[in-house]
């Protein structure tokens, strides 16, 4: 019972978000009117009129916009609409009640009326509605970080489908999925782990785990040659009153958009590649090169103060090279401000059972090899700056994967190594979802969700982020 209280408007637009849109259709005609008669805008006549007399327009409007955008679906389905959708369904119900609006004003002739405060009013509409969408994304993500109005979910299928869901869940906080963790008839599968994405038994411990882990939907990840088998886990799935969902397995084919039109009714579905196009491959080149560059020249006096801290800190280099891999496999060096004492590297295996770090990724959260001003630099991640000079040569780019090293790569699985399929980065999804908090299989999914939805935008956004994160040393070690 509990239960089916909790699965009920889910997905739909919270109470608070259609009351704030009423709100914004009032504050719209309220500015609309101080325009017209009291500030006058626009207007060659001195005009007067009480704003008593708009008040039949005011509880039309506040009535028909959000009943316009409920009847076209603007209220249903939120998770993880875009701002797009949400502007064409407003547009199109303040357009209509204004079409009808002034139609009734043509008709009834009030005793006062001004067409230019309702199209005033309707511009007012479009921009207050759609702030009104912005600060209700930007409340419910920062509820769901948080943990406030989640959905407790479990993958069925740990294939390449179900770790591509996982990850995209990884990546997108902000879109309120938990993952309790996976159900797979693989035995290697369904009793290991993905990141900290525990395996909770074979397909048919899905029953049980629904009950132990208090389950609000289902993700169903398995091939569609197992059709059997997912027509049993939508059968216990509905006697349980669970939700549950079909992800494609066309994913399967090494394609990450999937399309889908309408022609007549009939569902169409198109697919583009994963790896970057020739446009986009420049496009990032560019910005690599010009971005790199003034790091360069303004950085230049920091660079100096820092040098001149290494030196008179501790003897030895001031830079560290190491060997890294990059596209394809290909390796190259990587510059960094030395951090540790010179030898450190030699010292790796000697400090192996310190390591906090799982699979392949060696960290000591307080490693005694860092010099005074190294501890201060990896704090920071001022140390990574040289990597500038990665970036302007072509090994590196300012957004991608982290840059492994040859040894981690020789215990990589096989599809860990999707992660090489564009340039490593200075910073990436990794860095400002987690960092070193992150385990490795989380990271690698960060990675590949990156590489599968790259776009200006994104890496415009992940450079953003990453600058409070560095400024405030989250989860740098």
């Amino acid at each position: 019972m509990r239960r089916f209280f909790r699965q009920r408007g889910k997905e739909h637009a919270p109470w608070w978000a259609i009351c704030g849109d009423v709100v914004a259709v009032n504050a719209a005609i309220f500015a609309a009117y101080l325009l017209r008669y009291r500030w006058q805008w626009f207007a060659d006549v001195v005009y007067d009129a009480p704003f008593s007399a708009y008040l039949s327009f005011d509880l039309f409007f506040s009535f028909a916009v959000p009943l316009f955008i409920a009847a076209e679906g603007g209220y249903r389905d939120w998770r993880g609409r875009s701002l797009i959708n949400h502007l064409y369904h407003i547009t199109n119900a303040v357009a209509k009640a204004l079409v009808i609006a002034l139609a009734l004003a043509f008709v009834l002739r009030p005793r006062v009326y001004s067409r230019l405060l309702l199209l005033e009013a309707g511009v007012g509409m479009v921009l207050l509605l759609t702030l009104a969408r912005i600060v209700a994304q930007r409340l419910l993500a920062s509820m769901r970080r948080r943990g406030i109005g989640v959905t407790r979910v479990v993958i069925v299928g740990a294939g390449e489908v179900g770790r591509r869901v996982i990850r995209t869940i990884v990546a997108r906080p902000d879109l309120g999925y938990q993952i309790v963790g996976y159900v797979d008839d693989n035995p290697r599968k369904g009793q290991g782990e993905i990141g900290r994405i525990k395996g909770l038994g074979a397909v048919d411990d899905l029953a049980q785990v629904i009950d132990r882990e208090q389950v609000d939907e289902v993700l169903i990840t398995l091939p569609w040659t197992h059709h059997r088998r997912i027509l049993s886990v939508l059968r216990e799935c509905e006697r349980r009153n669970v939700t549950a969902r079909l992800v494609p397995d066309l994913f399967q084919l090494s394609l990450s958009r999937v399309e889908v039109s309408d022609l007549g009714g009939v569902p169409l579905i198109s697919v583009q590649e994963i790896a970057f196009g020739r446009g986009a491959i420049l496009f990032k080149r560019a910005v690599d090169i010009l971005g790199s560059l003034l790091g360069l020249v303004f950085g230049a006096p920091l660079f100096a103060l820092i040098a001149l801290a290494i030196r008179l800190d501790t003897p030895g280099p001031i830079i560290f090279r190491q060997e890294r891999v990059g596209l394809g496999g290909r390796r190259f060096f990587i510059y960094k401000f030395r951090s540790m004492r010179v030898g450190a590297e030699r010292e790796k295996e000697r400090l192996r059972a310190l390591n906090e770090a799982d699979g392949p990724l060696f960290k000591i959260r307080n490693d005694p090899r860092l010099t005074r001003v190294g501890a201060f630099l990896r704090r920071t991640s001022l140390d990574e700056l040289p990597q500038l000079i990665n970036v302007l040569r072509g090994d590196m780019s300012l957004v991608g994967p982290r840059p492994p090293t040859p040894d981690e790569v020789e215990q990589y699985l096989p599809w860990h190594l999707q992660r090489l399929a564009v340039p490593p980065g200075m910073t990436g999804l990794w860095q400002v979802s987690g960092r070193s908090e992150l385990t490795f299989d989380e990271m690698v999914l960060l990675d590949i969700y990156y590489i599968e939805h790259w776009s200006p935008w994104l890496d415009f956004a992940i450079l953003l982020r990453t600058v409070p994160k560095v400024l405030l040393g989250e989860g740098a070690y």
